[in-house]
């Protein structure tokens, strides 16, 4: 399958090519001073690569495995960004409305004072569950999973707060997925979005034994220093497999980047039509205001998917400097993809090492605000 953006020179794209190379000095730098193993990050604009680049090691045991440019790396929570691109796609098919219940689809969820939850709310961490929890044995036994997220409890009063959920609230969105294809939602992701865009080479939704060989490992850095150490749990194979819509899909930057430059083509990518402009307009859209996110301590203007960079000082991830209406999403301590209405620019930024605040919030801002600084 082929990648669905032509390459183009960055300088010939509009890009001051100085500010570039401060990018790759400082992430070259960030490796060298062992802040996380490898990287890879892809930018791009008007339907173009402009840079595509990997950085030091996609493995580090039992042996280091350099990372290429078709290394797979855990997405994370950008992982939220592919599920809710499906759902925007089956509500334009009427198969859902983000004003529905998910009661409506899903009729056992109303235990435990569900029912008026919409599925808004859900995708915009208003629903009030966000430490909810789906054991592993449920990952794969989707029976299960539907009855755990049904089961799921109230920690506060739905629509009141706005506090992210981790990864809870897209259990149940893929529950919902299933209930309205009679799919398993890993297919549905997959044939609505994935393959239709020519990504099926660049984004997963779990991956098992035919890419093993392609994937980075995912690390954390112990809490007395030392080198970054593999994390069994995001490591195994079940992990892998699952496909957790909140966070375990795969990719390569280069696929975020495309994801995003659909976004800014008014839904097209690879000559398909994902959505219309009026549906990107509605999700990616600042429903929550300037509400505190009580998770994330500050503003952060959730729309149904990417979130949006507002006008408040801080913002997580997309840059400082960002145009208010520049969107995106993040990884958890690793990562973030985003794209900037203004220019046309789409970027994406992935490591493995799941690094923690404040440095990781640091190093996004920086990372970001170079890539702002280098559009002309």
């Amino acid at each position: 399958m082929s990648f669905p953006l032509p390459t183009a020179d960055a300088a010939a794209m509009g890009f001051r090519t100085e500010q570039l190379e401060r990018l790759v000095a400082l992430i070259d730098k960030h490796i060298a001073d062992g802040h996380y193993p490898g990287c890879q990050i892809a930018l791009a604009r008007s339907g173009k690569l402009a840079l595509a680049r990997s950085f030091g090691s996609a493995t580090t045991q039992p042996e280091r495995r350099r990372a290429t440019d078709d290394t797979l790396w855990l997405l994370y929570s950008n992982t939220k960004v592919i599920v809710a691109a499906t759902m925007w796609a089956l509500a334009e098919r009427g198969a859902i409305r983000f004003v529905d219940r998910v009661a409506d689809h899903i009729p056992e969820f109303k235990k435990n004072g569900k029912g008026a939850i919409t599925l808004l709310q859900l995708l915009t961490h208003q629903a009030g569950f966000p430490n909810a929890v789906v054991p592993k044995e449920a990952w794969d036994d989707h029976a299960r999973l539907r009855q755990v997220v049904c089961d799921f409890s109230l920690e506060w009063t739905p629509g009141s707060k706005v506090h992210y959920h981790g990864l809870s609230a897209h259990w149940v969105a893929g529950v919902v997925i299933e209930a309205v294809t009679g799919k398993d939602f890993r297919d549905v992701v997959r044939e609505t979005l994935i393959e239709p865009l020519g990504l099926g080479n660049d984004l997963f939704m779990g991956v098992g034994p035919a890419q093993v060989a392609r994937v980075s490992d995912m690390h954390y850095p112990p809490p007395l220093g030392g080198a970054p150490q593999n994390d069994p749990d995001n490591n195994s194979a079940e992990w892998r497999r699952a496909g957790i819509p909140g966070g375990g899909a795969y990719g390569t930057a280069r696929g975020m980047a495309a994801l995003y430059q659909m976004m800014l083509a008014d839904g097209v990518l690879n000559n398909h039509r994902l959505v219309s402009p009026r549906t990107l307009q509605y999700a990616i859209r600042n429903w929550t205001g300037d509400r505190v996110d009580e998770f994330m301590g500050m503003p952060m203007h959730r729309g149904i998917g990417p979130h949006l960079r507002g006008t408040t000082e801080t913002i997580r991830g997309l840059g400082s400097i960002a145009s208010p209406r520049a969107f995106g999403h993040g990884g958890v301590g690793t990562s973030y993809c985003w794209a900037d209405p203004d220019s046309g620019v789409s970027f994406a930024y992935i490591t493995n090492n799941r690094v923690p605040d404040p440095w990781h919030s640091w190093r996004l801002d920086h990372i970001a605000n170079l890539v702002h600084t280098a559009i002309l």
